[in-house]
């Protein structure tokens, strides 16, 4: 069997194309997102800080609920101290030297009054210098009032030992003499201050605790032992810089993440993609499959022919596509760190695990498709089967309908979500929804697209002349080969939209939120944050602290545990009179440390009211269970968790304000206020509210969707080049009966234009419902956010896409003699 398949793939090269291109891609796109995802854990940027450590112990940021699998867990967002008391505890290990590392925020400023540009610096203590190792290159140790500068921020800073030098660490600038300038090997992603211990202790504001604990001489094994329930990360080799650096950190959850949702969406696409690939590529050949079977071959071997045949292209083009998906990760991570998701020195971890998976997925996907579109070749008796192969079957089986309508109907309910559960949860299950309304037309696409070409070819038959006849008669009597070009430009369309519109629009709300919910006059904002004591200073008005945060939440359902990282803000009790969170019960007036205000519909989720407890988890992963104090509506603007701004701040690694709000005070008292501290600025209202996250969350979006649809771009292509290469034979005849070459080619033109004016209307409708409703659940109104030119832009693409592939592929079907394609084999 697996000789004649081979010698049925050389001999039909051609018509194995389709399928090798749709596998070849789908295990590309596959094979990045595993690179990608084992980037997320072995990934990352060479260790700097801690170079000359064998390990290094930090707390510990995952967040796992007692109960939950291996797979529920969260990456908290700030770096947890630890207890200085593990120093000694390390310093037991036979052989093991432990130096204690303090880390907090350390601004130098310049000549010019202002803040040094460039890299983020932050202060430790001098005896973490040796982890590095940093050595003086003039100068000496630091004693109290003194620092030590690296020799880059020296040379920024225009200061040399003896000299002055101002640093602000939360708080306004203090001036330190400078006792020594040191360097290390190589130029550091951070710049570096380094302080007398005692003073490192205070700035860093955290006794008895530490940032770090770099271990020399000793291995990661022994450490580990030693620390076993102190709920720590023992870190080393590649990992040290997770440890060393808070966006690598992230970015390696924020990868993990990514990889396994786009991963998810990219095999469902793959799989819808490839299917239908071969679907149409074993409909072409029912003339062979029904020869065989008129001359003996029973249904096993017509379904084992097909699917060795499959295994065959699968496995050559699983092979190169995974090969391929190299280059597309490289590609995916040269754009995530364009907009700032991925930093620049970030290295992907490339093996041949997520490789060899993604060759497994494609050939498994493919012997799925080619197990379904094998079923009705193989089914059919000897004695129907040349008449069968005479004639399209045109009916659509009834389980395949059955399951259709059923996904139609659940993709339906599913864009009511939004009513219900607003932000981004929303705004993804809209485009899910999307998606199951795609699956479910696709599905019953035979009979969608005949009953709307039973309305429009009429009226083609009489406007187009003997075209629009040919034409008119071509898709009543094939709307299956017409629903198989319909669907991929109507996945396209509707799958573009809906991903572009969800995120516009949940934008506008949280923009919108934001406008009618902070009700202060001027906004301080600052380059790595407001000092706490600001709010303190100012005068002739009322002013509140604003920290911009994250809580891990725990949710138990059946049981499986669900861990989630929210969005949160912190505000001090007289926040009432700058903000309108829409309060439903209770009073923010009573936010004070060690209570909280819930929005109202997670409270109604964790059936929680006020004089509740509610437990979650700090930024720093912190256990918390605090009082519920208020609860409110306007959950886009703050989030589900709204906390006092002391317990914000305080599970922070920065210990600053987001921004200071400001009520009734002169923008002149203001601007005497803020010049200073450096980098402070007065703006007015909402306008100073940083959006970057959410920009930057939009932009990942679009990546990883564009990704996708190039995808299916080339799945579109395919299909239609296939559909109407396969015509050759038909095209022959008509031009022998006498229908010239031009009315073939407006034939296919008006098919052409069906084609692309049904797949617009249907993607434009399966992305207008769910839309629709998440904008009236978001905005209130039942038109999604965003500028008109990107949805014309997307019909504009698939129409141009879907007339150029029918267009070409015509006129190179019609390059041959009628007499000689006529006899040309299937």
């Amino acid at each position: 069997m697996l000789t004649l398949a081979w010698q049925t793939v050389k001999a039909r090269t051609s018509g194995f194309i389709g399928a090798f291109v749709a596998i070849l891609c789908g295990t590309a796109i596959v094979a990045a997102c595993g690179i990608l995802m084992e980037s997320g854990f072995r990934g990352g940027v060479p260790t700097q800080r801690y170079a000359a450590v064998d390990v290094v112990v930090t707390g510990d940021r995952t967040v796992r609920p007692p109960g939950a699998d291996v797979l529920a867990f969260e990456h908290a967002a700030e770096q947890p101290s630890i207890p200085a008391s593990l120093v000694a505890k390390i310093a037991a290990v036979p052989g093991a030297r432990a130096v204690a590392e303090q880390t907090f925020p350390a601004v130098v400023v310049g000549p010019d009054g202002q803040p040094l540009a460039g890299k983020p610096s932050f202060g430790h203590n001098w005896d973490s210098a040796v982890l590095a190792p940093f050595s003086l290159k003039e100068g000496g140790a630091p004693k109290n009032g003194e620092v030590v500068l690296d020799a880059e921020l020296a040379a920024q800073a225009g200061v040399r030992v003896g000299g002055e030098v101002a640093v602000m660490v939360r708080s306004a600038p203090v001036t330190y003499r400078v006792a020594g300038v040191a360097e290390a090997s190589g130029s550091g992603r951070q710049a570096s201050l380094f302080f007398s211990e005692a003073v490192a202790g205070e700035l860093a504001g955290r006794p008895d605790r530490v940032s770090a604990i770099g271990v020399l001489g000793a291995d990661a094994g022994r450490v580990e032992a030693a620390l076993a329930g102190d709920h720590v990360t023992v870190s080393s080799g590649a990992d040290r810089s997770a440890a060393e650096f808070d966006d690598v950190s992230q970015t390696k959850s924020i990868l993990a993440i990514l990889a396994g949702s786009f991963g998810g969406y990219a095999v469902l696409v793959a799989i819808f993609v490839v299917a239908s690939t071969l679907a149409l590529t074993v409909e072409q050949r029912r003339r062979e499959f029904a020869l065989l079977r008129a001359v003996g071959a029973t249904p096993r071997q017509v379904r084992r022919l097909i699917g060795v045949e499959t295994t065959v292209v699968s496995v050559v083009a699983g092979v190169l596509g995974s090969l391929l998906g190299i280059a597309v990760s490289l590609g995916l991570r040269a754009a995530f760190a364009r907009i700032g998701v991925v930093p620049d020195d970030f290295a992907l971890s490339i093996s041949p695990i997520p490789l060899a998976a993604a060759l497994l997925i494609g050939v498994g996907a493919a012997r799925v498709a080619a197990w379904s579109a094998a079923r009705r070749p193989s089914s059919i008796s000897p004695v129907e089967a040349l008449g069968e192969a005479a004639v399209q079957k045109r009916d659509v089986g009834r389980v395949r309908l059955a399951i259709g309508w059923a996904l139609v109907a659940l993709g339906l309910g599913a864009t009511a979500v939004p009513l219900f559960l607003g932000g981004q949860l929303g705004a993804a299950m809209s485009v899910m929804a999307a998606l199951v309304l795609i699956i479910g037309l696709a599905l019953t696409g035979p009979r969608v697209v005949g009953a709307a070409v039973r309305v429009v070819a009429p009226v083609l038959a009489r406007s187009s002349g003997v075209s629009g006849y040919l034409a008119a008669a071509n898709v009543r009597k094939n709307s299956r080969r017409l629903a198989a070009a319909v669907t991929p430009l109507m996945l396209a369309i509707g799958f573009a939209v809906v991903n572009f519109y969800s995120q516009t629009t949940l934008t506008a709300a949280v923009q919108q939120q934001n406008e009618r919910s902070i009700t202060a006059d001027h906004v301080i904002t600052g380059v790595a944050g407001v000092p706490a004591e600001v709010v303190g200073q100012v005068s002739g008005g009322t002013a509140t602290s604003l920290v911009r945060t994250q809580v891990i939440t725990a949710s138990t359902t059946g049981d499986s545990v669900e861990v989630q990282s929210r969005p949160a803000n912190g505000l001090d009790p007289t926040a009432s009179g700058m903000v309108d969170l829409g309060v439903v019960s209770g009073s923010i007036d009573d936010l004070r440390p060690g209570t909280v205000a819930l929005s109202a519909g997670h409270a109604s989720w964790e059936n929680k009211n006020v004089g509740d407890t509610v437990e979650f988890w700090f930024a720093d992963g912190q256990q918390a269970k605090l009082r519920v104090v208020a609860t409110y509506e306007h959950d886009l603007a703050f989030g589900d968790y709204v906390l006092s701004a002391a317990d914000a701040r305080a599970h922070t690694n920065a210990g600053m304000d987001s921004a200071v709000l400001v009520k009734g005070s002169d923008a002149t008292a203001l601007q005497a206020l803020t010049s200073r501290y450096p980098g402070l600025r007065v703006t007015e209202g909402v306008a100073a509210q940083d959006r970057g996250a959410e920009r930057t969350q939009f932009l990942l979006n679009l990546v990883a969707v564009g990704v996708i649809l190039g995808y299916v771009a080339i799945s579109v292509s395919n299909t239609l080049v296939m559909s109407t290469a396969a015509r050759r034979r038909e095209f022959a005849l008509l031009r022998l009966v006498g229908t010239g070459r031009r009315q073939v080619v407006r034939m296919m033109r008006t098919e052409a234009l069906l084609t692309v004016g049904l797949a617009a209307v249907l993607g434009s409708l399966v992305a207008a419902v769910p839309l629709v409703v998440l904008a009236i659940g978001l905005t209130g109104t039942p038109v999604p956010a965003g500028p008109i030119g990107v949805y014309l832009g997307a019909l504009a693409g698939a129409a141009l896409l879907g007339l150029v592939s029918i267009a070409v592929s015509t006129r190179v079907s019609l390059r041959a003699k009628p007499i000689d394609a006529i006899g040309v084999r299937e």
